[in-house]
């Protein structure tokens, strides 16, 4: 079972991504609110995926992601965001994060992102 918390404090935001997610009978996936109750989730809680918003209503998804990776810099992240790729790419180098998805994440973008995760944990499994 794939553990997944959507960070997002739209409730409908992610609402495209969440319903292709969900279709893998082999996710669990658990909403929050804010980056603060995302990290207090993270830090009791074992996930393998967190999928953040641009904008949260304590913090941005880029501030949001900075605590994570102080608090378990293992965990598998992507970030929503508008930059271009070359600029998302250098506010984010360092973080290890996983993927960027555009504003709006569809069945595409929630397939890939499966996909890479499903290889990363994969890759994970093998070595361990």
């Amino acid at each position: 079972m794939i553990h997944v918390v959507l960070v997002s404090s739209d409730k409908d935001f992610f609402a495209d991504l969440a319903s292709n997610m969900g279709k893998n009978v082999n996710l669990n996936i658990s909403r929050a609110k804010s980056g603060g109750n995302a990290l207090s989730m993270i830090s009791v809680n074992s996930f393998e995926l967190v999928v953040t918003d641009e904008s949260l209503s304590d913090m941005t998804g880029l501030k949001f992601v900075e605590k994570l990776v102080s608090i378990n810099p293992m965990i598998n992240c992507a970030a929503v965001s508008s930059l271009s790729s070359e600029d998302f790419h250098a506010a984010t180098e360092g973080l290890g994060i996983l993927m960027q998805l555009p504003p709006r994440p569809d069945k595409i973008h929630a397939e890939n992102l499966l996909q890479y995760l499903n290889n990363i944990l994969n890759i994970t499994n093998r070595t361990n």
